[in-house]
């Protein structure tokens, strides 16, 4: 750790000892031991579900895993039964954004300490342990992230890409002064603000693109991508980009991207794109929820009474998504049509990424907008995958070891010995109903029960 995240961290959380006492982790039940007796299992791999599995946890790690006749119960273990649930690792989502709204409150009001944690709180109440929190993040999120990953307070683990590197003139357009996201004009400035990123301690560096199609923003100069894709790997990092039409994609992918953190949208993906990736061992984040996001309230505002999205929605967005006025106005908005467009074509080619072997993982850009709900998104994200045309297993293995894989954490995502413990345990068997991911009866996270 370098002097000056040190000090960042010392101070910020000397600053924040109070607001933060709320979500203290006394507030959990740990247990040394613990055992899960009789669950289904869907170990994270992508294999079939196992019957009547017994799950030791020791820890906060996986000790042992197999029939109820080959692993035992240690005496003083806390079991927990549960012959008609299944056993998942907590899902894990490669794309989220923190703090940039609190209910109808946006922007630098928006980004506190509270509200950020409140966020990772609401993730981990949905079964999603790990996120990536990609871009438009001010430094006060590394002591959040030291708390959280020491265990000091509750939250979904997260890793940061801090503000992230745009271009002027260009995305994302965001009402913060100052603005954390870096803006470089050339080469130099680029390598700059990745040095400047990494050393105060960010996971990842992200990097937006695109013109954000009807704002028709600038898109970001070659030199500048190629410069910060470069010193990005020279820094051991990798590189996220934020994209939405192939051929944009591809240069990227010709520049070394590593993670795209959105579908293709414009236009089926095509060999050259499929070679490009494979290239790179690149990631490929659909995001599916990002483009029915902008009509899915107001075409099935039923959606609001039910308890799985009013549990997640603030009271103030649920007021105005629930207006009769609201509704009308986004199923008149000309970009309708689009977005509908857009949601079938990434679909397509999230199917047929998945079927031509390139890297599928998982994401929701949840957090961006107010019509992006954190923990809702990531289960609809699920249902919106399966519908595309993947199977079940499929769907929850592009959010359980596939997004560790994308991440590089290897010590979460599937559930095996020796691994964390980040467990959702959910009524019924996603791996026939996808939906069943939303009959959460427990969430435990490095071996706590959060839930």
């Amino acid at each position: 750790m370098t002097l000056q995240r040190r000090q960042i961290l010392t101070a910020s959380m000397l600053a924040w000892a109070t607001p933060w006492s709320a979500f203290a982790a006394s507030a959990t039940s740990r247990q040394d031991e613990l055992v899960f007796d009789g669950v289904r299992l869907i170990d994270g791999s992508g294999g079939a579900p196992q019957n009547d599995m017994r799950v030791l946890v020791a820890n906060g790690r996986i000790a042992a895993i197999g029939s109820m006749q080959d692993v035992g119960i240690p005496h003083g273990a806390q079991r927990i039964a549960a012959p008609q649930a299944t056993l998942l690792p907590g899902l894990i989502s490669n794309h989220v954004h923190l703090g940039l709204y609190d209910g109808l409150v946006s922007g630098a009001a928006a980004h506190t300490p509270v509200n950020i944690l409140g966020q990772l709180r609401l993730y981990q109440r949905y079964g999603v342990t790990t996120v990536a929190a990609m871009g438009v993040n001010t430094p006060q999120v590394y002591p959040m992230q030291a708390l959280v990953q020491s265990g000091a307070v509750t939250g979904a683990d997260f890793v940061v890409a801090e503000g992230g590197i745009g271009t002027p003139d260009g995305a994302p357009p965001i009402d913060m002064d100052p603005s954390p996201v870096v803006r470089p004009i050339n080469a130099q400035q680029a390598r700059q603000a990745v040095l400047d990123a990494t050393s105060r301690g960010a996971n990842y560096i992200k990097l937006w693109f695109d013109d954000f199609q009807g704002q028709q923003l600038t898109k970001m100069d070659p030199e500048v991508y190629r410069a910060a894709i470069d010193e990005t790997h020279r820094q051991g990092k990798r590189a996220f980009v934020h994209i939405y039409y192939l051929e944009d994609a591809k240069q990227l992918l010709r520049a070394g991207a590593d993670v795209l953190v959105h579908g293709v949208r414009d236009q089926p993906i095509d060999g050259e794109f499929v070679t490009l990736m494979k290239r790179n061992n690149a990631w490929y984040v659909p995001a599916l929820t990002v483009e029915e996001a902008f009509f899915l309230f107001a075409e099935q505002p039923e959606l609001l009474e039910q308890p799985f999205l009013r549990n997640a929605l603030h009271a103030d967005l649920r007021q105005q998504f629930a207006e009769p006025q609201w509704q009308q106005a986004q199923l008149a908005n000309p970009a309708l049509q689009e977005w509908k467009s857009r949601l079938t074509q990434s679909q397509r080619n999230a199917k047929s990424a998945v079927e031509q072997g390139v890297n599928v993982s998982f994401g929701t850009d949840s957090g961006a907008m107010p019509l992006r709900v954190p923990g809702f998104a990531e289960h609809r994200e699920l249902e919106l995958l399966v519908q595309a045309g993947l199977t079940p297993l499929q769907a929850l293995h592009t959010a359980t070891a596939r997004a560790a894989l994308a991440l590089e954490l290897a010590d979460r995502g599937t559930i095996a010995q020796g691994q964390r413990a980040d467990l959702l345990l959910v009524s019924g068997n996603p791996a026939t109903n996808i939906r069943d991911t939303r009959n959460i009866v427990g969430v435990w996270q490095a071996g706590s029960r959060v839930v």
